[in-house]
């Protein structure tokens, strides 16, 4: 799995060239530069040559940059990957993902060119088809996380919005188990009210809760609640440390557990409490 932090997934409309260079000074720690829904199709053309010229003048710094293209179905997805190539894109991003068919496929097109040779593929979750082989599709070639598309999930489902989105907990649920079997990263889908900081936090807490490893946002006004739901708090790792040195006393006494703040801390404690520090660094370091 890639150790970079991605509290925050941030979607840029490939066809907004100030947009394109604002998000250079943004603290987003993902961008998904997009060439699918945030642009009309008579823009599309124009779209994924200014992005290509764009990832190849500007500097977006460590964050993981990922261009989500059209459908290879489509009359553009093919186009897209012409054009974008030539900026050797760190990952695609490929929406409406079935079957691990699809990500073959793009795999293949990714083989064919020397300048994609270590790109990535990212897969948009966003069909009931998806979900339910969200395993082979995490495991194709090539993979490096999941996208939730929650809003075209819900279409596909007729299900309502709740606040719990209890309705769409099963569909959130398969392909995050998926992505962690497979090692790959998992990010919870968007929060359309990007002026509602307090039902934001409520959903980003619900998804750091469950595992997810950020969200994906549609405004850069999102960005401060996400990532500060999604970084590790100032007493998670204070006890993250405690139980690391008991630990470690423990084990030069010969003993197997410690005890802190009244509670059993084991190995496994031990494995989340070290993933905590790394994430906190990994943090630090992408805001230096």
């Amino acid at each position: 799995m890639d150790t970079r932090p991605f509290r925050s997934v941030l979607y840029i409309p490939g066809s907004k060239e100030r947009a394109l260079e604002k998000a250079t000074g943004l603290a987003a720690d993902a961008i998904i530069f997009d060439l699918e829904d945030a642009v009309a199709i008579d823009e599309k053309a124009r779209a994924r040559r200014l992005l290509a010229e764009t990832l190849q003048s500007y500097d977006y710094g460590t964050r993981a940059k990922l261009v989500r293209i059209n459908a290879l179905s489509s009359d553009w997805g093919h186009d897209d990957l012409d054009v974008i190539a030539a900026a050797r894109p760190e990952a695609i991003l490929l929406p409406k993902v079935d079957t691990a068919a699809h990500i073959e496929a793009l795999a293949r097109l990714l083989d064919a060119r020397p300048e994609t040779a270590d790109t990535r593929i990212w897969a948009m979750m966003e069909s009931p088809l998806g979900v339910l082989n969200a395993h082979a599709i995490a495991c194709a070639p090539r993979m490096a996380g999941f996208i939730m598309g929650t809003n075209d999930l819900a279409k596909d489902m007729g299900c309502r919005f709740r606040p719990d989105r209890l309705p769409l907990m099963m569909s959130l649920q398969l392909p995050l188990l998926a992505a962690k079997a497979a090692g790959i990263v998992a990010i919870d889908g968007v929060y359309n009210a990007f002026k509602d900081d307090a039902g934001l936090r409520l959903e980003c807490e619900q998804g750091r809760d469950m595992g997810f490893d950020g969200k994906t946002l549609i405004h850069p006004a999102q960005l401060a609640v996400t990532n500060e739901v999604f970084a590790p708090s100032e007493q998670e790792i204070d006890l993250a440390r405690r139980q690391i040195e008991a630990f470690d006393a423990a084990t030069q006494r010969g003993e197997g557990v410690a005890v802190v703040d009244g509670k059993i801390v084991e190995n496994l404690h031990i494995v989340t409490a070290q993933q905590i520090l790394a994430k906190a660094q990994a943090i630090a370091d992408l805001t230096e």
